[in-house]
């Protein structure tokens, strides 16, 4: 079972003396192959010590950029967007945690 890798991963195999075995991926098949990085990726963030959490962080933002890239968004694109969501609905700085939400009363109802 193979995964989807960076682009100088083959030549950096040659160097260390290996034959890595390669194919390019059709558009669906990177698409695919891009989600499926990009869960492996945060996934390895997640479980990060403090000393490598940076590097996880950036390779989080490397898949990100290939999805946003092969999607027709720039960087840019994403910030601003983001921007605009933080804006309108805030972020995560008051790390709240919502348990669920209660059915507003009817006025004149039961209760």
């Amino acid at each position: 079972m193979g995964k989807l890798v960076r682009d100088r991963i083959p030549e950096i195999i040659r160097a260390d003396g290996g034959t890595p075995d390669v194919r390019v991926l059709d558009a669906d098949d990177y698409e695919t192959a891009l989600h499926d990085k990009l869960f492996e990726e945060a996934a390895e963030l997640r479980a990060a010590d403090a000393d490598d959490r940076l590097e996880e962080a950036a390779d989080v933002l490397e898949v990100l950029l290939a999805l946003a890239t092969l999607n027709g968004f720039t960087l840019e694109d994403i910030v601003s967007t983001a921007k605009a969501k933080f804006a309108e609905r805030g972020g995560f700085e008051d790390r709240l945690w919502l348990d669920g939400v209660g059915v507003p009363r009817v006025a004149g109802g039961p209760g």
